[in-house]
């Protein structure tokens, strides 16, 4: 006869937590056996089956600048993250790069990522900052990914301080999404010019006072 888990049992050995074993199992994702007074019990069969399928790890890299004169930046990400993967020993299906603000949720990259993690056909995001991924908000789309099975893995942790050029591409995506249509685009130039210099100047001061 087939050994058969509780719930508790099949969480631990599938690394995932009790509420997503229950959206799995009314998906039809898991086989369950319901007992004579109404429980869950999992076969080890459909455990076995899943750690099988999930003994081959499936990564998406994903990288991201703001200009495209950082595009060396963008590369030099790549080349990170896919030597970290293969220390790792995962398997890299997809790489995905955006050159656009970390504030600019319409990124083709960052919607085929979305798409890929909807479709439950990756296991595990790669990004060297967080900030690659937004700039705002990473905590909520670390929680959602989470919720479709899939890991977020940064391997860098926080970006340096000093990356002002990251900085000033962000202020100027900010000011032209608010300017909009309502400014002509004579003064939109004007003020983002003016905007470049000021930060500029700041910058400056700042190394003085490190120096």
């Amino acid at each position: 006869m087939e050994r058969l888990l509780r719930p508790k049992e099949a969480c631990q050995l599938l690394s995932i937590s009790y509420s997503t074993l229950l959206r799995w199992i009314r998906e039809g994702k898991i086989r369950v056996v319901t007992t004579e007074g109404g429980k869950y019990r999992i076969p080890y069969s459909e455990i076995k089956k899943y750690l099988e399928k999930r003994e081959e790890i499936r990564a998406v890299i994903y990288a991201r600048v703001s200009s495209s004169d950082q595009k060396e930046d963008l590369e030099r990400q790549i080349n990170y993250l896919t030597n970290y993967a293969t220390a790792k020993g995962y398997k890299v299906v997809e790489v995905l790069k955006d050159i656009a603000s970390g504030l600019n949720t319409q990124r083709k990259g960052l919607l085929n990522l979305f798409k890929l993690v909807e479709e439950r056909s990756i296991d595990v995001v790669l990004i060297t900052y967080k900030n690659r991924l937004t700039r705002f908000g990473f905590e909520y789309i670390e929680e959602f990914f989470s919720t479709m099975g899939v890991k977020i893995e940064v391997i860098f942790g926080e970006e340096p301080k000093d990356a002002t050029q990251e900085l000033v591409e962000d202020l100027i995506f900010i000011i032209t999404s608010f300017a909009g249509n309502g400014m002509r685009s004579h003064k939109k130039t004007v003020l983002v010019q003016g905007v470049k210099k000021l930060i500029g100047e700041l910058s400056g001061e700042d190394d003085k006072v490190k120096g």
